[in-house]
Order: C-alpha cells, then structure tokens, then sequence
C-alpha cells in the first residue's frame, strides 16, 4: 500500500511539472478540460510571445469558454504577429459579434468576406454585424447574397428585410416581408414591417390594410394600433386615427406617440385642456418628440405662459431646425411677446426655409445641361 502511495504521488507531481507545450495543450483540449489547456497556452506563451499560432489557439479555447472579450485579445495578438493566419479574421469577428461588439467585429469580417468572398458564414455575420452597427444599406447588401445561398431561413430574412426598411429600399423590404407572410401568415409583426414598407413607397392606404391585418391577428401587438393610426393621421382621417391610438393606450398607456399624436388630434378639435394633458404626458415619457414639443409650444402660447412655450418652441426647433412650422411659430410668439427683431427674424427663416424647398425640387425636376439633348 504504501509503495502505491508512493506511486501515485510521483507520477501526480510528474504531471504537475509537465511543461507547458503545444502538444500538452492540444490532448487537454481533446480531453475537454479547456481551462486547463488556456492556461496551458498561456504558460507557453510567456516564454514564446512571438507564435502567433499558439496565440490563435488561446483564442479558440477562450471562446469555446466563452470568454469573448479575451478571445478577441488574444486573436488580435495572433494578427499583429501573422496577419495572414488561416481562419483568425473570422474567428476575431465571430468573437466580437458575440460580445455584441458590432463596430468591431466589422473590419476583420470584412477581411474575412474579401479573402474568400463565397464564405456565406463569413458574409452573414458581416451583415449581421452590420445592421447591429446602424450601417443598414451595407448590411442589406451582405444579407440578400446570404439569404439567396439559404433561403428557408427565416430570421435570416427578417434581418434582411428590416435592414432594407432601415436603408429605406423598400421595394427590397416589401419583397422579404411578402416572403415572411407566406411562410408565417399569422405573424402581426411581418404585416406591421410590411406596411411600413408600403407606406415608404407611398402606398399608405395599402399601409393600413396590413397594419389592420396586424391589429387583427393578434389584438394587442405594441405598436400595431400605433401604426394603423398614424397612416390615419397622415390621411387627416382624424376620428379613425383617434380611435386607433385610443385602443393603443388602453393596452400600452405610456406609449408616448400615441399621447402626442392623439394630442395633436385633440388640439385640431379644440379641445386644448385634453390635448394640452395628453401632450404633458407625452413629454413626460419621450422629450424627443418633435411634434408633442410643437404643439405644447401653440397650446401655451394661447394661453400667454410664453416662457414655458418659447422652452417647448425651441425644444421642436432643435430636433429638427428644418421645419419651417416651428419656426413660424416661434415668430407668433416673439410677437405676442412683444419682440419684434426676434419675429423677423424666425419669420426670415420661414421664407428662407419655403425657397430652399422649392430650389430642392427645381434641382430635381431640370433636366441635366451636360446630357441634355438639343
């Protein structure tokens, strides 16, 4: 007995002082004892800094323990030593992507996509990664080459049509969420998206019926009565807008769109103190709202709290400086308040504002003097 204590205890310490090689790494890995084997690259690599491959393979084991943050550092150390390592762009992207580092994860994909341009693994997540990013036209762009190469996948053209929506390609986003309904007709969230692409291509009364298609399918989707009532509201068919937003606010009451567009609808019928209270809350909720700002600015302007309404005035003024209303209004304002230099100049602008929209259009309708034919 004492001579198997004995046996044991040499062959432990035998194991412990292993040193820390690439093939001790690798039959740790095999046994599935990752810890171990990245603690193994990382003794190996104290007294080998420069091997990029052993770098690399920290990385895989990091991830594969799904510590992505470390993974990435240790794949961007295997770069910076080896740019042309197999596999390491990737595996880099894929990392980041799933640290929900979308910037980040884009360049080494990009790289990824450039060195083999038929890697629909490499291509998807790029798309991916770039709709997370905001960049929406790029990622429409990898995500239809994707989609084609799978095309019974359906989040793969949820994500492809929601970045055609965001690009504002909407023939592109109409022509995925046409898909989407042919394959789950029941989904309400397919039909809202689609009328949104509708609505982009000007078909606003087609808009309503999907959102109506939403609305019934399932009665108390968020937004879904939202939408149906803003295509309402752009129609000027104001009682059904208002009836709209009503059912919205009866299932969702701090959706804040609705507070502000059922105001602006109220304040339309003259009937200032329901609208001025539902214009407060909206603003409670949301400050960015540009239309709630602008018709608190009127509503407290009627009734001579200028400081209060030149707050809201300038508020809509600052979420978009374009809009000749806010600025009109602004004018009416300095008026009542007895500024005269500050109502011209808001009412300048107004009239700047009305040219440079009628510039815009002439630009589009002339014809081009270098193509123009005699």
């Amino acid at each position: 007995m004492l001579s198997l204590l004995v046996a044991i205890c040499a062959f432990s310490i035998a194991a412990q002082s292993e040193p820390p090689t690439p093939s001790t790494a690798q039959r740790l890995e095999q046994q599935g004892k990752l810890p171990e084997a990245a603690q193994t690259w990382r003794e190996f690599l104290k007294s080998n800094p420069q091997d990029a491959a052993a770098w690399a393979s920290l990385g895989v084991d990091l991830s594969r323990l799904q510590q992505y943050q470390d993974a990435a550092a240790a794949y961007r150390k295997a770069l910076s030593l080896n740019p042309k390592l197999p596999g390491i762009q990737l595996n880099l992207g894929l990392a980041e992507f799933k640290s929900s580092n979308f910037a980040a994860a884009i360049p080494p994909l990009r790289a990824a996509v450039a060195a083999d341009p038929k890697n629909m693994q490499a291509r998807t997540l790029l798309g991916l990664n770039c709709y997370g990013a905001g960049l929406f036209a790029e990622a429409a762009k990898h995500l239809s080459l994707a989609a084609s190469a799978d095309p019974k996948n359906p989040e793969l053209h949820n994500v492809l049509a929601q970045s055609c929506l965001s690009a504002k390609r909407y023939d592109c986003a109409m022509k995925e969420y046409s898909w989407i309904l042919r394959h789950t007709p029941e989904s309400p969230a397919s039909h809202m998206l689609l009328g949104e692409a509708l609505d982009g291509l000007g078909k606003t009364p087609e808009a309503i019926g999907e959102f109506e298609a939403a609305a019934k399918t399932d009665p108390q989707p968020p937004d879904a009565n939202f939408g149906l009532g803003y295509l309402y509201w752009k129609l000027r068919r104001n009682d059904d807008a208002a009836r709209a937003f009503e059912k919205e606010l009866a299932v969702y009451p701090e959706n804040a769109q609705a507070l502000a567009y059922l105001g602006d609808i109220e304040m339309k019928r003259e009937n200032p103190d329901r609208a001025l209270d539902l214009l407060e809350r909206a603003v409670a909720i949301r400050e960015d709202l540009r239309i709630a700002q602008l018709d608190l600015g009127v509503l407290l302007t009627q009734r001579k709290q200028f400081r209060e309404a030149l707050a809201a005035l300038r508020r809509a003024e600052q979420l978009d400086p374009e809009q000749p209303e806010v600025h009109y209004r602004l004018g009416r304002l300095h008026q009542a308040m007895g500024n005269k230099e500050a109502a011209q100049r808001e009412f300048a602008k107004v009239q700047q504002l009305h040219q440079k929209a009628e510039d815009d259009v002439a630009a589009k309708i002339s014809p081009d003097k270098n193509t123009a034919k005699p």
